[in-house]
């Protein structure tokens, strides 16, 4: 399927990127955790090893005091990770886990694995990212590599490990930018019933962004990547329509379509053009003609 993106790529926008996976411990169990510190904020990813479950918590900084903040499903603070005498570049190594419920502390012990660097004076290959999306029985992995000559590092493939066992599932290769932690997101995207999963690709000029969809096929029990394919595509599980939402120009100029899908393919069935009016100061659908 040929599809138009307004906007040209826009690497500039891209936040620099300094991410650090540890192994370690809470009390005498192992983990492993993924951080991302700014100067006032943070989060991260841990799993412990025996589960395999990635939990995900917030994070702020305050007089060199950072503290993760862990929710329950539902939306409660439930925990917390505490680490003292931190900057924007300090490695973490010894903090406190607090169940926020019962006030029972453990000591959290960490060993830096990798520090996924932006710059031009790092470079590596086959580097793993744990996700902060999982499903019931298997957790992923980005995979990353970086050239020196790249600013940026890049993603070249996402590989699925089954939780406890750590065995390897299935592997996937494609091309894209490195977003972190959060590149995983999960949901119904052919609408049959059965929860797929998405992998951030790319940002472009505004708020445009792509994402590669894999479906699940039932008969082989793997995940395949599909033919959806859009600019920042939203799915209703209630109309089982796509929605794709392409706009540029600073926001002056929208054009909107809408798919149905058949046999796991996308068949346009309504395109709008949306233009910035002056007089009215808001936006007003015009031929489609005008968007292309």
């Amino acid at each position: 399927m040929k599809k138009t993106f307004l906007g040209i790529l826009f690497l500039g926008s891209i936040a620099a990127f300094s991410q650090v996976r540890y192994s370690g411990f809470i009390d005498v169990y192992p983990i492993e955790l993924v951080s991302n510190i700014s100067s006032s904020s943070g989060d991260c990813v841990y799993a412990y090893k025996k589960f395999d479950i990635p939990i995900y918590l917030s994070g702020k900084m305050e007089n060199e005091t950072l503290v993760f903040t862990e929710k329950d499903n539902d939306g409660k603070e439930s925990a917390t990770m505490t680490f003292k005498n931190i900057s924007e570049n300090s490695v973490l190594t010894r903090g406190i886990w607090k169940d926020l419920k019962t006030g029972k502390e453990f000591e959290i012990t960490l060993n830096k694995e990798f520090e996924f660097k932006d710059g031009n004076d790092t470079e590596w290959k086959n580097q793993e990212i744990l996700q902060t999306g999982s499903f019931k029985n298997y957790y992923f992995k980005l995979v990353t590599a970086k050239r020196k000559d790249d600013y940026y590092p890049r993603v070249s493939g996402i590989r699925i490990y089954t939780k406890k066992t750590d065995a390897l599932y299935q592997e996937l290769n494609f091309e894209g930018e490195f977003r972190g932690l959060n590149s995983i997101q999960k949901s119904d995207y052919n609408f049959d019933g059965i929860e797929d999963f998405s992998v951030f690709e790319a940002s472009y000029a505004g708020p445009n962004t792509t994402s590669i969809y894999y479906l699940f096929d039932p008969k082989t029990k793997k995940y395949f990547e599909s033919e959806i394919a859009g600019v920042s595509l939203e799915f209703d599980a209630t109309t089982k329509t796509i929605t794709e939402h392409n706009q540029c120009c600073a926001a002056s100029q929208h054009l909107v379509m809408k798919y149905k899908l058949k046999n796991d393919k996308m068949i346009l069935t309504e395109e709008k053009c949306y233009k910035w009016d002056e007089k009215k100061q808001d936006l007003v659908e015009q031929k489609i003609e005008n968007c292309r």
